[in-house]
């Protein structure tokens, strides 16, 4: 942590109208267009940099971000995903992943103390309209991602000039993420065994999310029931990411199906982050120390502590490499990469300094 998070790449990545998709290596690709599930992460890191350093500079970035997002709405409630560089949305309703990813950031970015009451305005207004499909959910991941969003939005703050009323109720919210950790609970009960403490019968791509939103679920409800899940399928995952003497995600060429072992490659830097902000929510409710150096070595992933000890941070462009493959490094660096990269950063640095 000792070097300055150089942010040039999440510029060069921005345009007018949001952060590209993709690259061809360090270049911003058009041709792939743009997605909510890439702005809306990025308007994260856009949150968390504004709230570390109070520069308006990052604020023109929430509000390019969260633009995007106002756009990206549909008159149900729900949220488009994917759009041309012709600034045409190629669909009308994007994935339940994405939704919730839509949760989390709005709840998150109101959340921030410092934000400008119209922006926090703004998200909340997004907020309700989206609310009453949560409860239409079928995955268990945008199910995580939403409580994930709620946890933050019942942290949020009354705005002190510009207040209006906001049609989420706190208890409507946490009668919410009481049905939905309870499906998540459900979804363990079903599938558990002796050697298996885990949702499903396969373990697949942000898995992080899961144990992480049932401890802030524990931390809203304060169900015993709740956190001993929760610490059971950390201590589950745990396990397989650490396999090694050293942070190693499940590969998405196969993943991990229950009774066999894990695909080594392609390693991906979203896991890290996710991986490192589900550690830092367990020992923030927990306090053990364990948790805190376990988001350290997820970090270190980025750095070189990995599989191919080899820094995936682009000292030229600032960027982040797209992963590691079996054979080599994707040198692309894609938006979800430097995001994650970003959020795993600021994240790990509030506790190291």
């Amino acid at each position: 942590m000792n070097s300055k998070l150089n942010l040039d790449y999440l510029y060069t990545l921005t345009d007018d109208v949001g952060i590209f998709q993709h690259s061809k290596f360090s270049v911003p690709d058009p041709t792939e267009g743009y997605t909510t599930d890439d702005n809306v992460r990025a308007l994260i890191v856009a949150g968390m940099l504004y709230e570390k350093y109070e520069d308006k500079k990052y604020l023109k970035l929430v509000n390019r971000y969260m633009s995007f997002l106002v756009n990206a709405q549909n008159s149900k409630g729900k949220f488009k995903n994917f759009m041309d560089y012709n600034r045409n949305f190629i669909e009308e309703e994007g994935s339940d992943d994405c939704f919730g990813r839509c949760i989390w950031a709005l709840g998150y970015t109101a959340s921030i103390k410092t934000m400008p009451d119209n922006i926090k305005n703004c998200c909340m207004l997004l907020l309700d309209a989206a609310v009453p499909n949560i409860l239409n959910l079928r995955f268990l991941r945008s199910k995580a991602y939403c409580i994930i969003g709620i946890y933050y939005t019942l942290n949020i703050e009354q705005n002190k000039k510009y207040k209006i009323s906001y049609a989420s109720s706190k208890d409507k919210l946490i009668s919410i993420v009481k049905k939905l950790s309870s499906d998540i609970m459900g979804a363990y009960d079903k599938n558990k065994d002796l050697n298996w403490n885990w949702f499903e019968g396969k373990l697949t791509y942000s898995n992080s999310i899961i144990p992480w939103a049932l401890i802030l679920s524990y931390e809203i409800l304060k169900e015993d029931d709740v956190k001993k899940v929760a610490v059971q399928s950390l201590k589950f995952i745990d396990k397989i990411y650490f396999r090694k003497d050293y942070f190693k995600p499940i590969g998405c060429k196969g993943w991990l199906e229950k009774g066999k072992d894990a695909a080594e490659f392609d390693e991906q830097p979203i896991e890290a982050a996710e991986a490192l902000l589900m550690y830092i929510a367990f020992y923030n409710i927990l306090g053990e120390d364990i948790y805190l150096k376990r988001a350290e070595d997820c970090f270190k992933w980025y750095i070189g502590k990995n599989s191919k000890n080899i820094c995936l941070i682009d000292e030229d462009s600032g960027g982040c490499f797209d992963g590691i493959e079996k054979d080599k490094i994707n040198f692309n660096q894609g938006s979800e990469s430097i995001i994650s990269y970003c959020m795993a950063y600021l994240t790990l640095g509030d506790y190291m300094s």
